[in-house]
């Protein structure tokens, strides 16, 4: 049984960056997804992959993983690539795509 440990980046919905910091434990799943036939859902005979742990910080986790024996694997957050752009640029006479409309 192994598991994979990240911090899961901010969803689509959020315009900050609060409830980013923790880091989670899922386990890897152990037995392949398959479609049910009746419905059409995707469904999995594996409980382990209703488990997801949430830490606090890195060392927390992995202190966890460790001492379950757990083999675990850490992904480590992307850096965010954020450029700082000013709402008056939108409206500037030499801009190098004109608007359209």
């Amino acid at each position: 049984m192994s598991a994979k440990i990240y911090s899961p980046a901010k969803t689509a919905m959020q315009s900050g960056k609060a409830n980013t910091g923790s880091w989670v434990l899922e386990y890897d799943p152990t037995v392949p997804r398959r479609i049910d036939p009746l419905m059409g859902y995707t469904t999995s005979r594996d409980m382990t992959s209703q488990i997801r742990l949430t830490f606090a910080t890195l060392e927390e986790a992995i202190a966890y993983a460790e001492k379950n024996r757990i083999a675990f694997r850490v992904e480590e957050p992307k850096p965010l690539k954020r450029r700082q752009i000013s709402y008056s640029d939108n409206f500037r006479y030499d801009r190098r795509i004109p608007w359209t409309h």
